[in-house]
């Protein structure tokens, strides 16, 4: 008997657990367990110098390193085995452990298991990381115990001893997290749900992800859907619990935050209360708009009074990555949102100015439409810069769009590298312009993730700004 057959069972000590992934979840996962006794093996297909960062974190554990192709036997062997997150589930060598009775569960699933504080979830297509990061600061003002993780770059498990009972536990998200839950949070947030990572799963499949959030919710949890998204308003009808809506418009089906004016209000029941003005919001663009309204629904439903959601709103900064200013380089603002891994994240990074722009666009391909992003960048860019693997199929889609519009257009640039795309977009900036990185694709075609291409250009726009800067006598 392996004693580790239920998430209930969790005495790891001298068991055989592998953990598959190398990446922040994986880290986290192999701490936990290894302070935990078990014996640990990680599994990753990436070879070591893909990895040298991560294994130095990990460099002080007695564990088994299995790198460069995901060994079957070191999974076949295990007590239990550990997925992180963006693994996929149909690798070879995962096949036949589901088929063959060991256990198979998500680090985020373990920590739901484990967590003593109530957990508040946000998901969604799109915003997770801002909303997720504006909520913490919301708690912050109010003097809750607050602490932030998950998808946004912070590990769940390694932190568990931090977290009692009375801390509010704010999570985010990804739908792969979501894909071997059996709990969802007390309070779970549905920012939207659109076409989005289209390469690994039909839309049925995605939207079906995004749906347990709050799936294995009781009648005393909430939900918290945006009103303004067609898919989150047909999700709502599952919800087992309460529902809490948020909208940038005036009307919403029961409690929640709208927006009347340029303000926005929170309603419950008869109660309604002015929150904060929007434009006291320092980020730009009607999605961060929605991101705040959405954070500030969920703090309501938590308690949060509203003087603290109005001072977070005002005081909240830029997330990494996100619509994030780098620099003024001969005139030109310099912005990289690298976080833009869809075409309707940039068409939002794009619709957040009213300057002129020289657009970065390009990475992995995620077979997701291209058509009005192609119309919107060649109305409403100086020049278009496109890099990486997927240059062929967007300089295809711009060339179409440009067939059938009447106006000239954006100037298309063609390179292969973003160090290029970069010359290429300083030489076209003028006085005044934005340059946007903002590449409506993933990473993975030359980085490990978004961080790592918005990184090499915050490096590529900072040489530029030393070179600028006048030697000191």
């Amino acid at each position: 008997m392996r004693n580790l057959d239920r998430l209930s069972d969790l005495d790891f000590a001298d068991k055989r657990v592998t953990v598959v992934g190398l990446g922040v979840e994986g880290v986290d996962a192999v701490r936990y367990l290894a302070s935990r006794g078990a014996e640990v093996t990680v599994s990753d297909a990436k070879p070591r110098e893909r990895l040298a960062e991560r294994v130095e974190e990990v460099a002080d554990l007695p564990i088994r390193l299995s790198l460069g192709g995901n060994d079957p036997q070191a999974v076949r062997n295990a007590d239990a085995v550990f997925v992180s997150q963006g693994v996929p589930l149909d690798l070879p060598a995962l096949d036949s452990v589901l088929r063959g009775g060991i256990p198979v569960w998500s680090m985020f699933t373990l920590f739901m298991e484990l967590c003593p504080g109530p957990v508040v979830g946000i998901t969604g297509s799109s915003g997770k990381t801002t909303t997720t990061a504006l909520l913490g600061e919301m708690f912050r003002a109010d003097e809750k115990p607050v602490f932030v993780g998950g998808n946004i770059g912070v590990g769940l498990l390694d932190h568990l001893a931090e977290v009692r009972a009375y801390t509010w536990v704010v999570l985010e998200v990804s739908h792969t997290q979501l894909q071997m839950t059996s709990r969802s949070p007390h309070v779970a947030c549905l920012l939207n749900v659109t076409p989005n990572h289209l390469d690994r799963f039909s839309w049925d499949q995605y939207r079906d992800l995004k749906h347990n959030i709050f799936r294995f919710q009781s009648r005393e949890d909430v939900a918290v859907l945006n009103y303004d998204d067609a898919e989150a308003r047909a999700l709502a009808t599952t919800a087992p619990g309460a529902r809490v809506w948020f909208s940038l418009g005036e009307k919403i089906p029961g409690d929640g935050v709208y927006v009347r004016g340029d303000e926005a209000h929170y309603r419950q029941g008869r109660y309604d209360q002015p929150l904060f003005a929007l434009d006291s919001l320092p980020l730009r663009g009607r999605h961060n708009r929605e991101n705040a309204v959405a954070a500030a629904a969920v703090a309501s439903a938590c308690g949060v009074t509203p003087r603290a959601i109005a001072d977070a709103v005002e005081s909240f900064t830029a997330v990494p990555h996100r619509l994030e200013h780098v620099a003024t380089l001969n005139g030109a603002d310099y912005y990289n949102d690298s976080i833009a891994t869809t075409p309707e994240r940039t068409l939002a990074g794009i619709r957040s100015f009213q300057e002129p722009l020289v657009l970065l666009l390009g990475g992995r391909d995620k077979n997701l439409p291209l058509e009005e992003l192609a119309q919107e960048a060649l109305r409403r860019c100086r020049a278009v810069v496109i890099f990486g693997e997927s240059g062929p199929k967007l300089e295809a889609a711009l060339r179409q769009a440009a067939k059938g519009s009447r106006d000239k257009g954006a100037r298309i640039v063609r390179t292969s590298t973003l160090a290029e795309a970069f010359e290429a977009a300083r030489r076209a900036a003028w006085r005044s312009d934005a340059v946007l990185l903002s590449p409506a694709c993933a990473s993975f075609d030359a980085y490990d993730n978004f961080e790592d291409r918005g990184e090499h250009f915050r490096s590529l726009v900072g040489r530029y700004v030393k070179e600028a800067q006048p030697s000191l006598p």
